[in-house]
Formats: structure tokens, sequence, C-alpha cells
């Protein structure tokens, strides 16, 4: 790891609308903080609805509303005419395809690297094989959080040589984990309340489930977004009243580190996805806090569960209950599972994905011939808004 004041500068750009602070953070926001607290970085984003998080450089940046184009052209000027003023020896930009190919023709002498959260095909100027392939030529690198999305990245695709796609699997800060609790007799989901994280479906698997599991209860952490004031939708609306038919408590939003305690309580946790999870971050969160994990077997979730999961079909509530109800009724099994999960988080702890980053930004700005430098550290440590 560089010592601070022999680092060059890194510019870390977050999507536009993305929330930076507690209450309204996404969970592109956690990992970018997560990793800036252990390596150098100026955060950029958007304009911010409240207090961002103190220990971590932030720069907020007002979007031109004049110009031309979509969001994300617009925000693509913000930050560029905000790097104009920064000098960074490397920019990184979170999951936006369209503002790292804008700050990429902005910025020639500057190497611009994208982290991709989500899976490019459903992304603007990489559904394409051809839009993939001069994504790949065009930036200094592309980094995926896992090894689906680079599967995802790489359909249909020749990577351009020296520009092979690199896979960097999201962390978790093991250190800032809940003390171990006492496991209560709780079934636990934990995420956003869409058709695709699939709450409505566990809300009917705990319904079947519970009325076999004496002693039993179940409940949903989570809303529409990642904020307190999140829209009450149709589909929210839906799963709470057949939460309130099937005996699960629906206890709404909550801040990151509230459901972190949650699920260090709960015994079982359910990550029912039904679109093909670009990793499953609240797999791993689950994992780490000492649940035992159940889920589907779409996308990313394989590689982050590994052995340590029950695979359930999210499309078949019956089997999903009676798959709870043989772990609920199984301590032996119950705490194995358990174990094996806390095991297995262990491999994508924060340390290890520090190094690993950094190794790959000392690679790029190698390629590049960038030394940075401390002239740069004044920006470094000054956050305000643009």
């Amino acid at each position: 790891m560089l010592p601070v004041s022999d680092a060059p500068l890194i510019a870390t750009v977050l999507p536009p609308g993305e929330g930076f602070g507690p209450g309204r953070t996404g969970a592109v926001g956690l990992i970018v903080r997560r990793l800036a607290r252990m390596v150098p970085a100026l955060v950029l984003g958007g304009e911010q609805a409240g207090p961002v998080f103190d220990e971590v450089p932030f720069r907020a940046v007002r979007s031109p509303r004049f110009l031309p184009g979509n969001v994300n052209t617009r925000y693509a000027a913000g930050i560029a005419r905000a790097l104009r003023q920064i000098g960074p020896a490397l920019i990184e930009v979170h999951n936006r395809t369209e503002v790292a190919l804008s700050l990429a023709r902005r910025f020639p002498r500057t190497p611009v690297v994208l982290f991709l959260h989500n899976d490019p095909q459903s992304m603007r100027h990489a559904g394409r094989p051809e839009q993939r392939t001069r994504l790949l030529s065009r930036l200094a690198r592309v980094v995926t959080v896992s090894e689906f999305l680079r599967r995802r990245l790489l359909d249909g695709v020749q990577a351009p040589a020296g520009r092979s796609p690199v896979v960097l699997p999201n962390p978790i800060d093991l250190a800032a984990l809940p003390a171990p609790q006492r496991q209560q007799p709780l079934i636990l989901f934990a995420g956003r309340v869409v058709p695709e994280k699939g709450a409505d479906a566990f809300v009917a698997a705990c319904e079947t489930a519970l009325p076999q599991l004496p002693g039993w209860q179940a409940a949903v952490i989570g809303a529409d977004r990642f904020r307190a004031d999140s829209p009450e939708t149709r589909y929210v609306r839906q799963v709470r009243a057949a939460a309130a038919r099937g005996g699960v408590r629906m206890l709404g939003y909550r801040d990151h580190p509230e459901v972190l305690m949650e699920l260090s309580r709960a015994a079982i946790a359910v990550v029912p996805s039904r679109w093909a999870e670009p990793f499953g971050l609240a797999a791993l969160e689950a994992m780490a806090c000492g649940a035992a994990l159940v889920c589907s077997d779409r996308g990313g979730l394989p590689e982050v569960a590994g052995d340590a999961a029950v695979y359930v079909n999210p499309d078949d509530v019956s089997g999903m209950a009676q798959a709870i109800v043989a772990l609920a009724g199984d301590p032996e099994r119950l705490a194995d599972l358990a174990l094996a999960g806390r095991n297995r988080a262990r491999s994508f702890g924060l340390e290890a994905a520090a190094m690993r980053l950094t190794a790959l930004r000392r690679q790029v700005l190698g390629e590049f011939g960038a030394a940075g430098g401390p002239e740069s550290r004044p920006a470094l440590y000054t956050a305000h808004r643009d």
C-alpha cells in the first residue's frame, strides 16, 4: 500500500445520484467508501441531500443544466470541470460507461478505469459486442466485481492486447461488523423491495414455512430505494399486504449499520434474487454476520456463497419454504452453515481487496508513465462543492 505522502492523486467518480452519507447510500457508495478508507482517493459525486461521510475526502459536483444530452453527459461535464482543477493521476469511474468514455475523451493523457457493478449488456454504450470492444480499447482498464460480469463483458468480444478486464470482487470490512450476537429464531430478508430481488417470493415462502416452525419469526428490511424517504410503490404495498397476511414483519428502510446488526441476530438470511445478481453483496454481508444463507444460484451469487449456502429457485415458492423449514429444524446443520459462511466471508476481506486495488493502480499508472506526487495532496484533502 502506498504511503499517503507519496501516492498519486486518484479521483474516484460515483454514479450520478449515488448517495454518499448516512441514510442514503447504496451498494456502490458503500464499496467506494470502504476502499477509500484503506487506499487514498478523492471521491467525486453529485450534490448530496445531507452530510457526507467525514472520514473520506469527498467533493460534490453540480451538473450543468444548460447542456444538451442526458443526465450522464451533463454529469460528465461537471466532473470534468472539477478534474481539471485537481489534476488527478488516475480517474476511476464506477458503473457509468457513458461517463467513463466521456472523461477518457476529455483527458487523453490520464488513464481512466471503469468499474462495472452491473451487467454491461444492460448498459448504454455496452449492449452490443462492438460497443464493449470500443469500451475495452478506449479505457485504460475495465474492472468487474465478479467473474460472471467479466464473462458478460467479453461475450462476443476479443479484448485488446494488454486491456483484458480485471475481476476485483466487492470487499467487506470484517473489523466493522457488529460484535457476535446470540442468534435468534429469525428468518430475514434484507435488500431492496423490488420484484427482481424476490421480496414477494420470500414473504410467500415464509407464509408457508412459519406455521411449521413454532417460535420462529420472519422479517423484511428494505424499501424501494436506499434511503429513508423511499417511495411507497405499488409493489411495496403488495408485499406489505402479503406480509400482514403471512405474519411477516415489514421493518422498512434501515441504515446500513442497523441492517448489519439485524443480520448478526438472524439465524437465517434469504437472498431470493430473480435477476442475475452482478455480485451478491447482501449474501456476503449475511454470511459475514453469521446468518445461515439461503439464496438463488443466479449471476454472481454462487461465486460469493460457494458451498456455504442452500440454493433455491426463487420462482419455486414451495421449494423455498421446504428449504427454510428443513434448515430451521436442523440446529446442527444451521450452525455448520453459519460457520461455513463466516469462513467464506473472510476471503472477501477489505485488506486483501485494498492490496489488489493498489496493485492495479500501480500497474495502470506505470503503463501511462504517471508518477503523481505530493503536490496533489492539498486537493486530496479538500472537500467542497464545485
